[in-house]
């Protein structure tokens, strides 16, 4: 499945996952205060003068501007995998619900409905003496509108429903 990619897109992509693994790793770490360190020493050398603080201002605002695009693009590139292996998992499993596939593509407004509904999820599960006990959305929709039903009060039109339907019972009969 892996495709190497050509061209300058395929260097960037090489580059930013070179560079981010680099600098997350310690070395990178004790080399940039080793630079600080030589920085804050040669100060009295160069009299604390406006060039001594420049180079530094400037050496740090540069890499600091540039690392923003590499680490932003690695970091685009491990979520768009992360989310595909998610919905493979999702897409894979029986009892998963297949609406949270592709789930980070939503609204906020969509994603806040989505959140509620895991919400109602959590209460069942908290109100539940085992443990292990799991329940679905669908399982959690099915209790409160069996539950809905029950406590629901006869409406008008089923009034008139039920006297519709005697009024043919009694037509069928006679």
């Amino acid at each position: 499945m892996k495709k190497k990619k050509k061209g300058i897109l395929g260097f960037f992509d090489r580059f930013s996952k070179k560079v981010t693994k680099a600098t997350g790793s310690p070395y990178a770490f004790v080399s940039a205060f080793i630079v600080i360190i030589i920085w804050a020493v040669s100060g009295p050398l160069f009299d604390f003068s406006d060039t001594w603080q420049l180079v530094i201002n400037t050496g740090t605002t540069i890499i600091t501007f540039m690392m923003v695009f590499i680490i932003q693009q690695s970091q685009n590139k491990d979520t768009v995998a992360l989310q595909l292996k998610l919905n493979e998992l999702i897409a894979s499993s029986d009892k998963a619900s297949n609406r949270l596939i592709d789930i980070e593509d939503l609204t906020e407004e969509e994603l806040e409905k989505a959140k509620a509904f895991y919400r109602k999820l959590a209460d069942l599960a908290e109100k539940e003496d085992d443990a292990f006990v799991s329940h679905s959305i669908e399982e959690a929709t099915q209790k409160h509108e069996e539950k809905s039903s029950t406590q629901r009060r006869p409406k008008a039109t089923d009034n008139k429903k039920e006297e519709s339907n005697k009024k043919e019972a009694t037509k069928a009969t006679t």
